[in-house]
């Protein structure tokens, strides 16, 4: 079965960097190819499959397979064990397979096929381990992305306005009243599925996948698909005030950010931390610069999968904790892994000539020169700035000397295992400096005050200080968890966002229920709403049947008082 394992190692791999040269040659000619395939035609109706290479979707497509060819070797180690990895080795592909179709498709008929497959396919992956937890997390995950799923279903409907699915045609001109709402539609569903502000709550659920699923989901696929979706639609975006979806992508970027630094699960912090830089790159789309977003894309993907192939070792070592309190001197255990670890969250920090640097640095002097207020240039760099806090905060727990518990040891670094963190390592290390090289072939020339030039490194050394100071134990528990603690849940829950989504719907219901049921069978409700139309229709029968017995009585009575209302008027 290992064999098969690497059978397919061998063959994304293979694939990965022929499309990985394929894109870089299209890259350098600038050339592209759309090709059509007309399947059937009933009378004037046609169906047709089409797909569209450029320089763009072909290196994307290239990292995806070269990714995924080292969770899949790296997976031939980790569920070794598993009863049932052939499963989840399919699973994987298919998962693969959906994105491919996403990235290649100038449609959205098969946009929406390789979008609902990602739902889909992350829902089985996510309630791989079956428990209650895991259910849970999938029911959230899969409810979440039906949202745009959803939105992309009504965009094909209203694209029936211009007589064809094939978006590509028609985003070089634009009829506002249109694609107002195709434009609003596609924002809803890249939204869902990169988890932004009101939709984050999935994100660090999804963590209950296996850990090299989370480094595919996480790193390339199902999270990247809504920015990659945009940076497709951005000729569309930019008829549009963005300035709205601009603030929203700023706060998710903050909110992650803090709520990082409150997290005690190693997986939900590298989650956290995804979430942040998703915000990064949808704020950078946003403010017009879609290739510096892309660009970022592509080097965040490869060490945040590193990073999670990482964790992944770190919690078999630690017997299947992921509790960074329990954790410590994992530097004289596995030193290796925690020098791909190391070298992955000086990436996502930007430390300087990793390719995290490239693409951050690019992307924050591009804001500093923009035409952004100064609202949203705070959040950014408050929002750089945590991100080196809750990065050194984990090294801390981690590898140093932390007063964490004895480390139990019980798994070693496979060797299996190690090839993947080595190449993915490299990876990590030169893809920003040549993807620069080739995607920007001029040099940018941008002219800056000392203080302002010098703005990201006073916040990435202020973060990592602030990350030392906070990861010290005592000082978290007491200072920050006794006398605000209201202060830190808040922050650590995300802003509340998980009870929003999940509890808020159905927590109080029993107790509404009973109130009810209460208030309409058994009280004021019964007499008032219930029984009233009966009681009245009572009266009035019982009020006729005595009218209609011939008495005496009431006919002087009602003589009397008809004589009286006439002699008063």
């Amino acid at each position: 079965m290992i064999n098969f394992y690497k059978f397919w190692f061998f063959m994304l791999l293979l694939f990965g960097f022929v499309m990985m040269i394929l894109g870089l040659s299209y890259l350098l000619s600038n050339y592209s190819v759309f090709l059509d395939w007309e399947v059937i035609t009933l009378n004037s109706s046609c169906l047709s499959m089409s797909l569209y290479l450029d320089w763009m979707s072909l290196i994307f497509m290239g990292s995806v397979l070269i990714i995924s060819s080292m969770v899949i070797f790296y997976s031939s180690s980790y569920m070794g064990e598993d009863l049932f990895k052939v499963r989840f080795l399919y699973i994987v592909l298919l998962f693969v397979l959906s994105m491919m179709f996403l990235i290649v498709s100038p449609n959205l008929i098969s946009i929406l096929l390789g979008w609902d497959g990602l739902g889909l396919v992350s829902y089985c992956l996510v309630i791989y381990y079956q428990n209650y937890k895991s259910y849970n997390a999938g029911m959230l995950t899969i409810l979440s992305n039906r949202i745009g799923d959803v939105a992309i279903l009504i965009g094909i409907s209203w694209l029936f306005n211009m007589g064809s699915w094939n978006y590509v045609y028609y985003l070089s001109f634009i009829n506002y009243e249109v694609f107002s709402w195709l434009f609003l539609l596609m924002v809803l569903a890249a939204f869902t599925k990169s988890a932004q502000i009101p939709f984050s709550s999935w994100l660090p659920a999804a963590m209950a996948a296996p850990t090299p699923v989370s480094a595919l989901v996480h790193s390339s696929t199902l999270v990247t698909a809504g920015v990659y979706l945009l940076i497709r639609f951005y000729d569309l975006l930019s008829f549009y005030s963005l300035d709205y979806f601009l603030l929203i992508s700023c706060l998710t970027m903050f909110m992650s950010g803090l709520a990082a630094n409150f997290e005690y699960d190693l997986k939900k912090i590298i989650a956290l931390s995804t979430l942040s830089q998703l915000g990064l790159m949808m704020s950078v789309l946003f403010m017009g610069y879609h290739m510096y977003s892309y660009f970022h894309m592509l080097t965040h993907a490869f060490f945040k999968a590193l990073m999670f192939l990482c964790a992944g070792l770190i919690i078999h070592c630690m017997n299947d904790s992921q509790d960074i309190r329990h954790m410590g001197n994992l530097i004289n255990c596995i030193p290796f892994t925690c020098s791909c670890f190391c070298i992955s969250n000086l990436s996502l920090c930007g430390f300087p000539f990793l390719s995290g640097f490239y693409s951050k640095d690019l992307a924050l002097e591009e804001m500093t020169y923009s035409y952004s207020n100064m609202y949203i240039w705070i959040l950014f760099y408050m929002s750089i700035g945590l991100t080196v806090m809750y990065s050194l905060r984990l090294i801390y727990f981690c590898f140093s000397g932390s007063n964490g518990l004895m480390v139990n040891s019980n798994f070693n670094e496979d060797s299996d295992m190690l090839y993947s963190l080595i190449l993915l390592t490299l990876l990590s290390v030169f893809t920003g400096s040549c993807m620069m090289w080739l995607i920007f072939p001029y040099p940018m020339f941008m002219c800056f005050p000392l203080f302002l030039k010098l703005m990201p490194f006073f916040f990435v050394f202020l973060g990592g200080w602030l990350g030392y100071s906070i990861s010290i134990l005592y000082l978290n528990d007491n200072i920050f968890g006794l006398t605000f603690n209201y202060v830190v849940e808040f922050m650590s829950l995300m802003w509340f966002m998980p009870n929003f989504s999940t509890y808020m719907l159905y927590d109080k219901g029993l107790i509404y229920s009973k109130m009810s049921s209460y208030f309409m069978d058994s009280s004021w409700g019964e007499y008032i709403v219930s029984s009233s139309l009966p009681s009245l229709m009572n009266y009035s029968g019982s009020f006729y049947s005595n009218y209609q017995i011939n008495s005496i009585k009431t006919y002087l009575i009602s003589f009397i008082f008809v004589f009286l209302f006439l002699l008063f008027i």
